[in-house]
């Protein structure tokens, strides 16, 4: 599973040239299902969404969680998230799981959510041709995996 949390002033979903759902300043979460995910990567997520201290503190420093600061969360479905642009020019999607399992796991990040805020988490629509609108607030941008990163702390890939 895989998480694009960007901080923003403002996010909302329209569909059809209609405003589904909008936020003031929070979280908008884009929200990727692989095949291999579980419950327990769905629920793990939620946990670390909530909890992220990625906005600032009265001396300016990013020290408060979502929770802390009374945000709003705007959680949107998007499999392109898994794509794999290892060969060639065309995305493969292979890695991202198919309704039967990404529905219910995105339900449930966004249900676990709502439980660890003890608020709604605005949504997407699953499968829907959505127009997302955001307003950036840092910019800051998070990107959390089910997969822990296993490369060693301090250490980089050669891209030369």
């Amino acid at each position: 599973m895989r998480v694009v949390l960007q901080r923003v002033s403002e996010a909302s979903v329209s569909i059809g040239g209609a405003l589904h759902s909008s936020i003031g300043p929070g979280l908008l979460a884009l929200v990727g299902v692989g095949r291999g995910d579980t419950r327990a990567d769905a629920e793990r997520l939620a946990a670390k969404t909530v909890a992220l201290r990625v906005f600032d503190d009265d001396s300016g420093v990013m020290n408060l969680s979502l929770s802390a600061v009374g945000g709003e969360l705007l959680a949107v479905s998007q499999f392109t998230l898994l794509a794999s642009t290892r060969k060639g020019n065309r995305p493969s999607y292979i890695n991202a799981a198919g309704h039967d399992l990404a529905v219910p796991l995105y339900e449930l990040y966004c249900a676990e959510c709502e439980r660890l805020l003890g608020r709604e988490v605005k949504r997407g629509v699953f499968g829907a041709d959505m127009q997302v609108a955001l307003v950036g607030d840092g910019p800051v941008t998070i990107v959390i995996d089910s997969e822990p990163d296993l490369r060693p702390a301090g250490k980089s890939e050669n891209v030369g």
